[in-house]
């Protein structure tokens, strides 16, 4: 069915219908428009949902709960789902509302045209009608006129008082006005052929071309609409399978939720390796009481059979007593103040503390015996008198927890937690050490490359890398060797709790310092290995002795300097003095102490040896942010 044909006198109608069609799919691409609005608005609130309760962290606050780990696992699918509704959103602003609005563009110029052609031709066809119209109103107005003049021409030509020249000229008008209206005649014969063509061209061709190219654009329309809601379903359908693995991930998700583990790991977390506290002793405070007649068999009872027997032995120091109390009260209440009753060891001579340096020293007076605030005496000694002490590194690292709360060897944290975290920063210096291995033999490498063919590079341009490399293993290497010291007392003291624990239910003893069996624990690390045990019996007259391990890191050489820099020798040098370092000409050495005015600098071959050597006979390059700086009062 044609609307050139069934609708040709209905051009009024279809413009009408025309701009419908064009209103309804601009219509529809408003309401795709608003749909993908909603979409990405709906995307973004689920980012931002998902952005709120998944924040950065960092890799210490990684969670390990199987809930926690569920959730956030949730969380990322859903992510992940919204990334698949702003997929839908894309897809339906390319392919839908896009299309739908690049089509309506080229339906206005379409229909524009086509309207055009078809007023065109009704103009073109009303422009016939009116020349015909013209040329037959003409020839009525001739006729009329010819017949005027046929009268007048009859009524003279039978008048007898009429002229001959009257009738003559009559007789020419009416002759003139025949001419005239056949004439007109011919005119109007002819316009009125040419309008009936016209009009037939007009209404068997222009106007059903022109009104089948209408059908035909409205049709394109209709089928456009139809495959743009397709597309609209389709958009829908292709992330349906993303989405339900979206949704089968959280529930895979919920699945692995494991009450079991999670307990374990807040075991695993919390556990501070102490043991339960034990009972308390009891306290005879009827020692000096007189005895009666009645009890005197008791107090004839030989000590030794007392001890045999379980009953109490020598009477403790009350004090002594009430401070073990008080530690093992710590459990459940406040922390214990370190008892002052007995006073700290001194220290031992520090002359062996490092090899002579080549310079002139001053005669120092032997370290005086700190009172029980060693880090307030020191500090008070600092402010009035003359340095006593011949390197306060060992002081630093003896008393350095008290000072900060959060320390290098975890040495704030319970026994359990501190091991821990010690085998967590080893196993972290060890990647980094390796990496630093496999980049010093890439080095290694790359150098014999040079050496093997020079016109790839230059050999020496490697060394400094080199040099840097082997700093940075250095330094590594000592880090390693202090946290692995560091872990291995950890896990001695734990090998060793148990035998505390036995011999501290035995003697009914509560040893005081930073891990009681009874599960106190304190700050005061210099407790942990300098505080000496405390017996029943009171001390003896005199003074106390020395606690081997005390300053340990002073003295000791498994402690070695930190690496803060290397240099590279510009000449050779002997090294005759005591305490000097022989170098020979281009070797490169670490540096452990940078020159402190006296024109030397402390340095350490590759092989350990360490020295000193003349400041102006290296080039010294120092290492960005060193830590290793140890400053000598």
């Amino acid at each position: 069915m044609s609307w050139g044909t069934e609708l040709w006198d209905q051009f009024e109608n279809l413009d009408k219908h025309t701009q419908w069609g064009i209103d309804f799919l601009e219509r529809y691409a408003k309401f795709v428009k608003e749909r993908l609005e909603i979409e990405q608005n709906y995307a973004k609130q689920l980012r931002n949902l998902v952005k709120k309760y998944c924040p950065k962290r960092s890799k210490d606050e990684e969670p390990r709960f199987t809930s926690c780990i569920s959730f956030y696992s949730i969380l990322n699918e859903l992510n992940d789902y919204a990334g698949q509704r702003e997929v839908v959103a894309e897809e339906m602003g390319h392919k839908v509302y896009g299309e739908l609005m690049k089509y309506g563009l080229d339906l206005k110029a379409e229909r524009k045209h086509h309207l055009q052609e078809g007023r065109k031709a009704q103009q073109y066809l009303d422009q016939c009608w009116k020349q015909m119209d013209n040329s037959k109103k003409k020839f009525e107005r001739e006729c009329k006129e010819a017949e005027k003049s046929q009268l007048s021409y009859d009524r003279l030509d039978n008048d007898i008082n009429a002229t001959k020249s009257e009738v003559e000229k009559a007789k020419s008008q009416f002759y003139l006005r025949t001419h005239m209206a056949d004439e007109s005649k011919n005119e109007y014969a002819a316009q009125l052929q040419n309008f009936n063509a016209e009009q037939w061209k007009h209404f068997n061709n222009a106007i059903p071309h022109i009104f089948k190219n209408l059908q035909d654009m409205d049709e394109r329309r209709t089928v456009k609409l139809g495959e743009t809601y397709r597309s609209f379903a389709e958009v829908e359908r292709r992330v349906i399978p993303i989405i339900s693995k979206c949704l089968e991930g959280m529930v895979t998700a919920a699945k692995a939720v494991d009450e079991r583990r999670d307990s374990a790991i807040v075991v695993e977390s919390f556990k501070s390796g102490f043991e339960p506290p034990g009972d308390f002793p009891f306290e005879d405070f009827s020692q000096n009481l007189s005895r009666t007649g009645s009890d005197s068999t008791i107090s004839s009872t030989p000590k030794g059979d007392r001890d045999r027997e379980g009953g109490p032995g020598p009477r403790s120091d009350p004090k002594h007593s009430m401070g073990k109390a008080k530690n093992k009260l710590w459990l459940f209440g406040k922390k214990p103040k370190s008892p002052s009753s007995s006073p700290p060891p001194s220290p031992p001579s520090s002359s062996s503390s490092r090899p002579h340096r080549p310079r002139p020293t001053t005669q120092l007076p032997p370290p005086p015996r700190f009172s029980s605030d060693p880090v307030g005496y020191c500090l008070s000694e600092l402010k009035t008198t003359v340095p006593r002490i011949p390197s306060f590194r060992g002081l630093r690292r003896g008393w350095s927890v008290k000072m900060a709360p959060s320390l290098e060897d975890f040495s704030h944290l319970p026994p359990e937690q501190r091991r821990k975290r010690l085998q967590q920063r080893i196993d972290e210096l060890s990647k980094e050490l390796q990496k630093e291995v496999d980049q010093r033999d890439a080095l290694n490498k790359m150098k014999d490359v040079y050496e093997k063919n020079p016109q790839m590079g230059d050999p020496s341009s490697l060394q400094p890398k080199i040099s840097e490399t082997m700093c940075n293993m250095e330094k590594l290497r000592s880090e390693i060797h202090k946290n692995e010291s560091w872990l291995s007392e950890v896990e001695g003291k734990q090998s060793s709790r148990g035998d505390r624990r036995h011999s501290a239910d035995n003697h009914h003893h509560t040893p005081q310092g930073r891990e009681s069996p009874e599960g106190s624990y304190t700050d005061d690390t210099s407790q942990e290995h300098h505080a000496p045990h405390h017996h029943s019996t009171p001390p003896q007259a005199g003074p106390p002795n020395p606690d081997p391990h005390e300053f340990d890191d002073e003295f000791d050489d498994d402690d070695p300097l930190p690496v803060i820099g290397h240099c590279k020798a510009l000449y050779s040098f002997d090294g005759q003095n005591e305490g000097t370092l022989v170098m020979a000409e281009q070797e490169v050495l670490y540096i452990i102490e940078e020159d402190k005015g006296d024109g030397w600098t402390r340095a350490r071959k590759q092989s350990g040896e360490e020295g000193y050597v003349p400041t102006s006979y290296v080039e010294i390059t120092m290492e960005k942010n060193s830590k290793g700086a140890v400053t000598y009062i």
